[in-house]
């Protein structure tokens, strides 16, 4: 519960400078910090310096002794334990000691951890033998102190010490050397290119804001089919039965619902990019690694099942049920169901929304915005166009009695939604925190057989209040339980998901593929029930030799939120196939056939080793 508490102290001290500086800001204004300990929030409204421009290398040769320096820009600083040079040798690499200076311990929040860095310049002696020319590898990473941290960066070199050069290599075509080969023999310098659109975080920002906000609207349309959405979808199909013959209310009411809609994808994403301003590892979706938000949930859509089936009307108001219904001024029922069908598709992440979702986190604040609420508007649109349709509209049965004998049916997905989140919260909390919120459902069903209707009393008014209260404590009981989330699925070849398990598989030129999922991402769990954990999925991974490296999401965790974000994502599923040449990453679709993986994982186990190629 501290923990809760220190995260939502931290969020509003946050949130009070995002809006600060995305209200009152105008445009092209510098921002400075409203904190005046803390660094400028250039995440939001400046741009960064090019890798190459923020971390400069140069050779220096004085004699018989030879060092590696990087220039490094202001504000910006080096991992210690990124830094790793290689001596190529034909298709092998031996790793070579590195003799580094202490550098200045600082606290990282996106790793969160004490992490030893280096600022302004580091010297890296090198030790040749001889003077013959070799290729050198060299690794490192930066951040800079206004939020953004580069992915892992490789660069080669042809190093002549008796000439006293070093000239950049042309990495294959995935990095390349802007450097003349006239270049002063100690001040080497090359700039960084991406080869592919699926190679890195970068890709998503060259997508541009208008076919950036086209994806996020084709993704929210999308989004309707979602097995998350249709029990919310279902309960407006049935208000719109009951408002057939009321034409203007139905278009109010189809406003309405498109304003929840939008209104709400725009509010989570401004709590969302205002945390990742405040330096929190968080992605789409990031609400439901909460065990609390979950167990509300649950709690929420077990009380309108109960509704529907005519235990209390509380629900039907929610929903926008009831006399309510034909009258355009009764629309705050429409309002939150598009706010209940926003939070419930937040863990779903549809084809085409992932690029759009990639491109809106690394863009600023008001332009982010924008791709967010073409997503809510796509999400909102056929619901809308449906208000605007009399043909479809008379075709759907008249009101009658029949008509709740359907609300009765519809309590059942409700029921079945509760479910589910209730199998989400046993991966985040374990046995004993779904026990918890059980309890604290009964709570809920006898507050509610119990509350006094038509008119208060005190005796059983005050009793069904006490048991929402007790239901209502149950939750800041809920934490996260170690290794709660990491349940294997019945596919026996996954591996836990480390970066340094990546970098060893590749060291030893295997290929790689990767599985980022979590519990509530409906999407990641069709495709491991059908695809992952089938027999000829299985059998290829075992044949080819492939390591199968598995990051479960459910909860926060910032080696994953590392990767997603070194891949333009913000938020599960991704699926990646490293080569076993050591080639970049392929990222797959994420809809996964198990034709086309299994295709996918034979061309990277087939691939021929290459020499020139990053890792």
């Amino acid at each position: 519960m501290a923990a809760i508490s220190d995260r939502f102290q931290q969020f509003s001290r946050v949130l009070t400078a995002f809006l600060a500086l995305t209200i009152l800001t105008p445009a092209g204004a510098s921002a400075q910090s409203p904190f005046a300990d803390d660094p400028p929030w250039a995440a939001q409204d400046a741009s960064f310096l090019p890798v190459d421009q923020a971390y400069k290398q140069e050779f220096l040769f004085i004699g018989d002794n030879a060092s590696v320096i990087f220039q490094i820009a202001p504000e910006y600083y080096l991992y210690r334990d990124k830094l790793a040079l290689y001596r190529l040798e034909a298709d092998s690499k031996v790793a070579l000691p590195l003799a580094l200076p202490q550098g200045e311990l600082i606290w990282d929040d996106y790793f969160e951890k004490e992490t030893e860095v280096y600022r302004q310049q580091l010297e890296i002696p090198l030790t040749l033998t001889g003077t013959d020319r070799i290729q050198l590898e060299l690794h490192y990473q930066g951040c800079a102190d206004a939020g953004l941290c580069y992915p892992p960066q490789v660069r080669r070199f042809t190093v002549d010490p008796g000439n006293g050069t070093a000239t950049p290599i042309d990495m294959a075509g995935a990095f390349s050397a802007a450097a003349p080969a006239t270049s002063p023999p100690n001040a080497v310098q090359n700039t960084v290119q991406s080869s592919s659109l699926t190679a890195s975080a970068g890709d998503s920002a060259a997508l541009g804001l208008p076919l950036a906000m086209l994806l996020a609207f084709l993704g929210g349309l999308i989004l309707n089919f979602m097995p998350c959405v249709f029990p919310v979808l279902s309960i407006k199909l049935l208000s719109i039965t009951q408002a057939n013959h009321h034409s203007r209310a139905r278009h109010w009411h189809g406003w309405a619902y498109s304003a929840g809609v939008v209104g709400s994808f725009v509010a989570i994403a401004t709590v969302m990019l205002a945390l990742r301003a405040g330096g929190q590892a968080v992605g789409w979706g990031f609400q439901l690694q909460s065990p609390a938000v979950v167990a509300g949930l649950a709690y929420l859509f077990f009380i309108m099942g109960l509704s529907l089936s005519g235990l209390t009307e509380i629900g039907g108001r929610l929903m926008g049920l009831g006399q309510g219904t034909g009258n355009p001024r009764q629309l705050r029922g429409s309002l939150a169901t598009g706010a209940l069908a926003t939070l419930v598709a937040s863990p779903c992440t549809a084809p085409l929304m992932g690029s759009a979702l990639g491109f809106a986190v690394t863009q600023p604040a008001a332009v982010a915005l924008l791709v967010f609420a073409a997503l809510g508007a796509g999400m909102a649109a056929p619901f809308l166009l449906l208000t605007y349709a009399p043909g479809l509209i008379e075709r759907l049965p008249r009101p009658g009695p029949w008509m709740d004998r359907l609300k009765q049916l519809l309590a059942f997905p409700m029921y079945l939604t509760a479910v589910w989140l209730l199998w989400v919260l046993g991966r985040q909390s374990g046995s004993d925190g779904v026990a918890l919120v059980l309890a604290g459902a009964v709570a809920i069903a006898f507050a509610l057989w119990l509350w006094p209707r038509p008119q208060w009393r005190w005796g059983s008014g005050g009793l069904a209040l006490l048991a929402l209260l007790a239901a209502l404590t149950v939750l800041p009981r809920l934490e996260p339980a170690s290794g709660a989330a990491s349940a294997q699925s019945k596919s026996d070849y996954w591996q836990p998901y480390s970066p340094q398990r990546l970098e060893e598989a590749r060291r030893e030129g295997k290929a790689v593929l990767i599985n980022m999922t979590a519990a509530w991402c409906i999407t990641c769990l069709a495709n491991e029930k059908v695809v992952l954990s089938s027999d000829p999925v299985s059998r290829a991974v075992n044949d080819l030799d492939v390591v199968a490296l598995k990051g479960d999401w459910t909860n926060q965790d910032p080696q994953i939120t590392e990767l997603l974000a070194r891949y333009g994502r913000t938020s599960v599923p991704l699926y990646l196939v490293y080569p076993a040449n050591g080639s970049e990453a392929r990222i797959l679709p994420q809809m996964l056939t198990r034709d086309g993986l299994i295709a996918q994982l034979r061309s990277a186990a087939a691939t021929e080793p290459a020499t020139a190629t990053p890792r």
